[in-house]
């Protein structure tokens, strides 16, 4: 049978995929089939498996090779007529400026290269930061083996803390929970059991599977191997995501836009200089070279070089906050976001849970490090004695052995407990389920030693935990006494007690008291678990007689809480000013959703809260209109949260997802950027995603977001400065031809200011640090390219002083003269001499050039001295002179050159003046407007 059942190396038809019928058959067919039992397999049968199947790991996708990478970099219209004015210029035999065009490509596809390169280097490195063990039965022997070895047929034990190594079909359970929410979104953990499901029974209710990937957190039970690898059901999930195609980043459309509309003014300019030159008179070869050379000059081929150098720089900044970018378009891209949908667990909390409040003795008391502190070694000595701890009451820190009632209530979480708390030199290790955890932390921050306490208070017997059941009880010897301990919800365990503890006393039960108090901490988000002991009046003689305690005294409630990751509120409250809008998105509870969003600002008490089910019944008008105004969903399914992300688009947001399991793939590709978790998340999550937190933090994403801002800022800046020296250039050759002068700047010179003088300035524009209020804008409306309509505006004035100062000074140097040559220098010099000043008017779309340090930016003031000298050195240089056809010129023609280039600066100045008073006003309306 088992070898009917491998055959082939293949599984039992439908026992892989999404087919897999494992769960519908009994433990003693499903051995049968496998060739297993209590012994396991043997190392040579389990040699042989894992020969024919593999090892047990997901298929990696291999890494891009490194042409296709380099290739990608030429995938922008800009290079295509980059690449075409290229070939024309080496047609028409200009060998030196076919060189130069060919320079700036390529060194702007190795700079694209070499980042995403590193990137992907970066992401891989974060996958193999954990090889995972496994804990196995063969041949009747308990091992530990690496789970890459792991076949079917394999005996797996599983352990709170363990991480399900393939996927498993149960076979033994003893109070087995396991946190299934990497693969179904469940945030809480399922209770599991041995016996068959129905066939058609959908992942999350196939109670009797363990399932790769997913995490024990209480109890122990032993599997049966039954997929391993691809064939998984994290593996066929896997598979369908890499076969998604990302979506075009905003950015990427609007480049392309922009290019495709350069490629049209600049071969619309040259067809009408070349037309009217020719008709004009002009010779033929002549015009052609020159509309050629105006052509090139006039596209802005420094601009992806300066492009890729913003986004590489943008991915440089986001780096060192800890947010690894897996593609350069994706910098620029959250940077444009106007709705965050977020996770809730790991990355808007801590992802553990912590005792914030305790209710005992009749009154209440707050963890004094709330929020994040880590257990404190006691005050008074030996860490298990009384001594002044991190609990606080109305009236400061409190002693425990002054607060009975608190330290016997920490002491019950303690003893009916089976994580486990070490300290190491790094800290503090824990394992076990996140409840219990959190139990033994808040008794460590009273300064409680767990393990001391557990040694002398030594075990009998135990009522382990059971759904069903809501409690466990521990039956503890200490002194020769027994004593029962008791946790569990609290309308359970108050029906076990007939008396409370109040100030030291036990009193008759005041049941509503303690229920309306349950109820007060439940609706602040609190997970509440009520604590009770009964000491036995004598030793209890057959541990086996433990049953159902009754009688006891009700000793406090404990209400814990993931609570928020520190920095999260303000960086809340960042995107909100910034007009960005945070929704949550959580498998949780509704309740726990809302009271961590009050806490974060996302939402305030009169907030809806949107559960999954009502999200169900909602048609899909319904539901934009509902995103527009809801902020908290809670209890969402993979499903639930792809339709969301999908009815937002619909609306015209620009949507980043955050995620960090499986089943957050596919909202993660659909989304305009994807943020993956790079500690707690999963590979899948991570190839899906366009970008990776290293620190799973929202604080983290905040920060990227003003990154990606100042980088586009940048790139906008970069853009408006070539597009108004372009705009100059075209405008002074187009009027000096149909006025029928000769050329004002010869095809070679059109070349050098170009490629040389403001080729240096525009990358040195990427460097800038950005605007300090960046984020205090709203996002930019979709609709608006890489230059805004403001900007358009500005870059047409600009454009047109420039034209016009040159024009008046290569007339007036060839009136005065009658050297056309020294006309041409002048006017050359004066274009040169306008871009110096003009790229200080683009440093900022608002603030005056006068308010901008120079030295802010000291590669920008290098670029534009260097600029300046390297064209200055070439009037005098020969070689330059024969090139470029220049001469040295004269004092007083210097005096001319700067005082009517200067005035681009009062040109820009009081457009700034005028314009962006009106810009401000605009924002202000838009700010909560969707485009």
């Amino acid at each position: 049978m088992a070898e009917t059942a491998l055959r082939g190396g293949c599984y039992p038809s439908g026992a892989h995929a999404s087919g897999n019928k494992w769960h519908a058959l009994v433990t003693d067919d499903v051995s049968e089939m496998l060739g297993t039992g209590d012994r396991g397999l043997d190392d040579d049968e389990a040699a042989r498996r894992l020969d024919r199947f593999g090892p047990n790991q997901l298929p990696e996708a291999p890494p891009t090779p490194a042409w296709v990478v380099f290739a990608r970099q030429f995938r922008s219209p800009l290079i295509y007529i980059l690449v075409a004015a290229s070939a024309v210029t080496l047609l028409l035999d200009e060998h030196v400026d076919a060189a130069v065009i060919a320079f700036v490509l390529l060194l702007n596809a190795l700079i694209g290269f070499v980042q995403e390169r590193k990137a992907e280097t970066a992401v891989r490195s974060l996958m193999r930061l954990v090889v995972p063990r496994a804990h196995v039965v063969r041949s009747g022997r308990e091992l530990e083996i690496d789970s890459r070895e792991l076949v079917p047929g394999d005996l797996v034990i599983l352990e709170p803390g363990v991480r399900v190594p393939a996927d498993l079909r149960l076979t033994v359970t003893n109070g087995l929970q396991v946190d299934e929410s990497l693969l179904t979104g469940e945030s809480v953990p399922v209770t599991k059991q041995t016996e068959p499901v129905p066939e058609d029974a959908p992942v999350a209710d196939r109670s009797d599977m363990a399932y790769m990937g997913s995490v024990v957190t209480s109890g122990r039970g032993r599997g049966v191997v039954v997929a391993t690898g691809a064939s998984t059901e994290l593996g066929a999930i896997a598979e369908l995501i890499r076969s998604e195609e990302a979506p075009e980043t905003p950015l990427q459309q609007k480049m392309g836009a922009f290019a495709r509309m350069v490629g049209v003014v600049v071969g619309v300019a040259s067809v009408v200089v070349f037309a009217s030159g020719v008709a004009l008179g002009g010779a033929v070869d002549e015009m052609f070279l020159t509309a050629v050379a105006l052509a090139v000059a006039a596209i802005p081929e420094g601009l992806p070089v300066a492009f890729t150098i913003t986004l590489a720089l943008g991915v440089r900044r986001m780096a060192r906050r800890n947010a690894i970018v897996r593609r350069l378009p994706a910098v620029e891209t959250l940077g444009s976001t106007t709705v965050i949908a977020s996770d809730k667990t790991g990355t808007l909390t801590e992802n553990r849970m912590t005792v914030e409040k305790i209710w005992a003795g009749g009154r209440f008391y707050r963890l004094q490090t709330a929020g994040g502190g880590q257990p404190e070694e006691s005050a008074g000595g030996r860490p298990d004695e009384p001594g002044v701890g991190g609990w606080l009451d109305d009236n400061g820190p409190v002693a425990l052995e002054e607060h009975d009632g608190l330290r016997l209530t920490l002491l019950c979480g303690v003893l009916t407990n089976e994580a486990e708390m070490r300290r190491t030199d790094g800290g503090i290790e824990t394992t076990g389920d996140p409840t219990e955890v959190a139990l033994l932390l808040a008794a460590a921050t009273a300064g409680m030693d767990p393990a001391r306490l557990r040694a002398r208070h030594l075990p009998v017997a135990e009522i382990p935990f059971e759904p069903e059941r809501r409690y466990s009880a521990a039956l503890r010897s200490s002194d020769g006494r027994h004593v029962v301990y008791v946790k569990g919800a609290a309308e359970t365990v108050l029906d076990m007690c007939t008396r409370m503890l109040v100030d030291g006393s036990a009193e008759p039960l005041d049941r509503r008291l303690v229920e309306r108090v349950a109820h007060q901490m439940a609706s602040e988000g609190l997970r509440v678990l009520a604590m009770a002991r009964l000491e036995l009046d004598e030793p209890l003689a057959d541990p086996r007689e433990f049953r159902e305690p009754g009688g006891l005294v009700f000793l406090g409630l404990q209400g814990m809480i993931d609570p928020p990751r520190p920095g999260v509120p303000e960086a809340v409250a960042s995107c909100r000013s910034a007009g960005i809008r945070v929704l949550m998105v959580t498998g949780d509870h509704a309740g726990t959703a809302a009271a961590i969003a009050r806490q974060i600002g996302i939402a305030d008490e009169s907030d809806e809260v949107v559960t999954g089910a009502e999200l169900d019944g909602l048609g899909d008008d319904e539901l934009r209109d509902r995103v527009e105004k809801v902020s908290v969903f809670a209890r969402v399914s993979p499903e639930g949260k792809l339709r969301i992300v999908r009815a937002l688009q619909e609306l015209g947001h620009v949507v980043a997802v955050t995620g960090d399991g499986v089943n957050d793939a596919p909202a993660l590709k659909a989304a305009a950027i994807g943020v993956a978790m790079g500690r707690g998340g999963t590979d899948v999550a991570r190839e899906a995603a366009d970008m990776v937190l290293a620190d799973d933090n929202f604080v983290s994403i905040a920060a990227a977001v003003e990154e990606g801002r100042v980088t586009f800022g940048n790139i906008r800046k970069v853009t408006f400065f070539l597009v108004s020296c372009a705009a100059g250039t075209i405008a002074a050759i187009t009027y000096g031809v149909w006025a029928g002068w000769p050329l004002v700047m010869l095809p070679a010179q059109l070349l050098w200011l170009n490629l040389v003088t403001n080729g240096l300035q525009d990358v040195a524009l990427a460097f800038e640090p950005g605007e300090k209020d960046v984020m205090r804008d709203p996002p930019r409306p979709l609709r608006e390219g890489v230059v805004s309509r403001l900007l358009w505006e500005r870059a047409a004035l600009a454009g047109l002083v420039m034209a016009i100062g040159t024009l008046a000074l290569f007339r007036w140097e060839l009136d005065a003269t009658g050297s056309l040559e020294r006309a041409q220098t002048v006017a050359l010099t004066t274009m040169v001499v306008f871009m110096a000043f003009h790229v200080g008017n683009a440093r900022s779309d608002r603030r005056s050039a006068f308010r901008v340090s120079p030295l802010s930016n000291p590669f920008l003031f290098v670029a534009t001295v260097a600029a300046l000298g390297v064209h200055v050195a070439s009037l005098y240089l020969p070689p330059t002179q024969f090139v470029l056809r220049v001469e040295p010129i004269e004092a007083a023609a210097w005096v001319r050159i700067v005082a009517v280039a200067s005035t681009i600066i009062l040109a820009v100045e009081l457009h700034k003046l005028v314009r962006s008073p009106r810009l401000g006003r605009h924002t202000r309306l838009r700010r909560h407007t969707p485009s």
